[in-house]
């Protein structure tokens, strides 16, 4: 099911209660761009911290924006066991324009190819998306709202603004007292800035709103008065109802917050996460820490796919998968010994699509896709842990309790750790040890040209650590050992493992200061002792 900005407030009841009585929600985002193209310096590496990757990433999040979110929320079925029902939607969103808020962002071009190679629909995301904003973002409208202090901002917002204001002061100079006209295609929070403008321009009329339309009345003076001290048309009350308008898709985003129970669920969902921190919640912070603060307050139990799947797949001897589609059609296929007895999935009759059609790369399947996987491969973990003859009835409880050692483990792409913990300290390395690269008679050589020289044999990060030395990094063991054979002996590249106290200039300079300190002191000894 798609939802636009036009569908979205009547939508909101039903979205509320679904979220209310869900059992957890699936989760996918997609975005304008991934990652900025920065200098070598500031891109991603297997050597940085998790807090180094944080302040790297937090730029591409800052300058990209969120152009689909697809939720797939999953309920089990009174009365059946084991089965459940998924309610699948997309959302297509786009930043609030409204008085002072008037949002920056880049699309970068293998993302749109990416996504247009999918069908991604542009049209409803520019033209029909859901505004949202950021507690800040609301806080600076709400103050400019309340206190009238706003203006129309954009020069195409502005000319339309003008046709509208024109149109009506055409139709009052014949109209009567009492007399109304439509204003028709006008709907969502422009509905009410429009009536807004109108308002404050026209003093002899008043606006209401209607689906997908503004009426103007032609009215007196007294009435209109009178009809702005009302309760129900109070200018107070008005404009809280634009503010809540305006925020959109944040509205929704506070009922998600509010299901903290129900545990949220993505594959590789650390880069939703940063754009749902800064998007609906604050803009992110400069500490990482605080980040992790934040999240686990916004959802206290996360469950990432990808971590799940990637720690067992191996012990499973299941074929290699490269993404979220391989990993479902795996534990969906016979290989998956519990397939037959596993939970039963169901969509919801209003998003039948996806029943009969794969669309990957489409927000709200892609959700369901993590739902299902979560489903099925805490079945799988359940056998496991109890054995097929004594296993448990199935419930999702009992598959939160199996799936308990992965809860708020979030998996990180190209770091010096695999994941991060949500809920405390985060786990030390476990990457295959960094090796280090001596050159000699090969003057001038840059980490590009290392880079490439390694290229054919595996895939390594490289960091200069001095002139002739270079640190060497990849997340295989295999590719660790196989270029340590490979290079022994090799007349100008001498390749080994990287020990800290042996390898680090700043180690090297003070061994160095204290051998001459020692030496002077010695030096001093000797001169100053009394001759025989």
């Amino acid at each position: 099911m798609d939802v636009g900005a036009d569908e979205f407030e009547r939508s909101l009841p039903l979205l509320q209660e679904l979220v209310q009585g869900a059992d957890f929600v699936g989760l996918d985002i997609e975005f304008t761009g991934l990652r900025t193209n920065l200098a070598r310096a500031q891109q991603i590496s297997l050597f940085d911290l998790p807090s180094e990757w944080y302040l790297k990433t937090r730029q591409s999040v800052q300058q990209f924006t969120i152009c689909q979110i697809g939720l797939s929320v999953f309920s089990s079925v009174e009365g059946e066991a084991n089965k459940y029902v998924a309610h699948s939607c997309n959302f297509f969103l786009f930043p609030t324009t409204f008085g002072i808020l008037d949002s920056e962002f880049s699309f970068q071009a293998s993302s749109v190819q990416f996504l247009n190679q999918y069908g991604f629909d542009y049209n409803k995301f520019l033209k029909h998306g859901i505004p949202y904003m950021n507690e800040e973002q609301e806080k600076q409208i709400k103050h400019s709202i309340l206190t009238g202090n706003w203006r129309v901002r954009s020069s195409l917002d502005k000319d339309q603004m003008k046709a509208v204001i024109d149109e009506v002061t055409r139709w009052l100079d014949r109209a009567e007292e009492g007399d109304w006209m439509t204003l028709p295609g006008i709907a969502g929070f422009r509905a009410f800035e429009v009536q807004l403008v109108l308002r404050q321009a026209l003093p002899d009329i008043w606006t209401a709103l209607r689906e997908q339309a503004v009426i103007v009345k032609k009215v007196s003076k007294q009435h209109r008065w009178h009809l702005q001290n009302t309760s129900c048309a109070r200018e107070s009350c008005w404009r809280e109802q634009i503010l809540l308008s305006a925020r959109g898709f944040s509205v929704f985003f506070q009922m998600l917050v509010k299901a903290r129970k129900q545990p949220l669920v993505g594959h590789n969902m650390m880069m939703d996460l940063l754009h749902l921190h800064e998007k609906f919640f604050r803009p992110l912070p400069e500490s990482y820490q605080q980040f992790k603060r934040n999240i686990h307050s916004l959802f206290p139990i996360l469950v990432d796919t990808k971590n799940v799947t990637k720690d067992i797949w191996k012990e499973l001897n299941f074929p290699r998968v490269s993404n979220l589609s391989e990993v479902y059609d795996v534990l969906d296929s016979d290989l998956n010994p519990t397939r037959s007895s596993g939970p039963v999935i169901v969509h919801a009759s209003q998003c039948e699509k996806y029943a009969a059609t794969k669309c990957p790369h489409e927000a709200a399947y892609d959700a369901f896709l993590c739902g299902s996987v979560l489903l099925k491969v805490a079945h799988l973990l359940l056998w496991r842990v109890h054995g097929a003859g004594c296993a448990p009835e199935p419930s999702f409880p009992r598959y939160l309790d199996v799936l308990a050692p992965y809860v708020n483990q979030v998996n990180l792409i190209r770091a010096g750790v695999p994941k991060i913990n949500f809920s405390g300290p985060d786990y030390p390395s476990i990457r295959p040890p960094i090796l280090i690269l001596s050159v000699r008679r090969w003057p001038g050589l840059t980490e590009q040209q290392v880079y490439r020289e390694f290229q054919s044999l595996c895939k390594f990060d490289v960091r200069r650590l001095t002139g002739s030395q270079f640190l060497l990094l990849t997340n295989k063991f295999k590719d660790a050992r196989s270029v340590l054979k490979e290079y022994r002996g090799h007349p100008s590249l001498r390749v080994s493992l990287y020990r800290y106290w042996r390898h680090s200039p700043d180690v090297q300079c003070l061994l160095r200061v204290c051998g001459i300190v020692t030496a002077w002191a010695l030096l001093a000894f000797l001169l100053g002792r009394p001759g025989p």
